[in-house]
């Protein structure tokens, strides 16, 4: 490292987001359909919290389990935009090196919080439909507050030792982030034998967390799929199967753009880096607002008392 440009130091005081590479001039209006992505996951999410506060007859493990989805997606879609927009805007690229790791820290502890999220509304679904006369005695209250807590404690304390052995790293002088967010740290220069400890835990936990969530999901859904086939009508296998294609098309949503945005970044070495970073900011904006709306289409519960609201408005 006797060349200059790699001159290694400790704990920059800044780093330098880019926004979208190659596509500067645009960042105005690409900034508007950004805008439009967080302003509609906003209203949804709340709306969505709003109703089953306010309707008694939603207090129901899956409605509780559905608040801390929205809310999960509140903090993902927060903790991007509001910086990706100054940088459109007001073209201010800079962030500092703690909030820098601040902002990886939640990305990554609310995703892999978001992951456990959907295993549990997995599990209420095989509860609720493979053995339903136990359901309310299975999934409690103080149950379902032991399993968000444990989702939540689970995301915060596997994710904690990222930033700190990201803030031990002997960065090299380009402290360039060629992206709108801090996520990994991407493009900024530091020596191997450094980012190879982070590298793996980073990938351990990417395939004992994520990957043993994806797994049970695909177990939960295996005996729902057989527990439905197995009904006597069609009909029944229908209106069944319903009360869990909305947490089916969530999931879709979730885990289909972050292993295609994967798969780009890690073999996709002749995509331009404008559409890397389209995609890697888009699979963190568009679920937070599909899920409110795949939610308030597919259940009619929510349907329901959404109607109910806007008739007594009118009246």
């Amino acid at each position: 490292m006797s060349d200059s440009n790699s001159t290694d130091f400790t704990n920059p005081s800044t780093f330098i987001l880019l926004g979208i590479p190659g596509l500067e001039a645009a960042h105005v209006w690409i900034s508007i359909p950004f805008c439009m992505i967080y302003a509609i996951a906003i209203l949804g999410n709340f709306i969505i919290m709003f109703i089953v506060k306010m309707e008694p007859t939603l207090h129901a493990p899956m409605y509780y389990f559905l608040c801390m989805l929205a809310s999960t997606d509140l903090v993902l879609s927060t903790s991007v935009l509001p910086k990706m927009l100054s940088i459109f805007w007001f073209n201010s690229r800079e962030i500092n090196f703690s909030a820098c790791l601040t902002q990886m820290y939640f990305l990554l502890s609310f995703f892999m919080i978001e992951s456990g999220i959907l295993v549990a509304m997995a599990f209420d679904r095989y509860v609720a439909i493979c053995d339903p006369l136990r359901h309310s005695t299975t999934l409690t209250n103080p149950v379902v507050a032991k399993i968000s807590l444990a989702v939540v404690l689970r995301g915060i304390m596997l994710i904690l030792p990222h930033p700190f052995l990201a803030r031990r790293w002997p960065y090299c002088r380009t402290n360039i982030i060629p992206n709108t967010y801090c996520e990994h740290i991407v493009g900024v220069k530091v020596p191997a034998t450094y980012i190879s400890v982070s590298s793996y835990y980073s990938l351990s936990v990417a395939f004992l967390v994520i990957g043993l969530d994806v797994f049970f999901i695909a177990v939960s859904y295996t005996q729902i799929l057989r527990a439905i086939f197995s009904l006597p009508t069609k009909d029944a296998r229908l209106k069944t199967f319903g009360t869990c294609g909305s947490h089916l098309c969530v999931i879709l949503a979730f885990y289909i753009p972050h292993l295609f945005a994967a798969l780009t970044q890690r073999f996709g070495h002749n995509v331009a880096l404008p559409f890397h970073v389209l995609m890697s900011n888009m699979y963190l904006l568009v679920p937070p607002m599909l899920n409110p709306i795949i939610y308030g289409a597919k259940t009619q519960e929510i349907q329901d008392r959404l109607l109910q609201l806007f008739i007594q408005k009118g009246t």
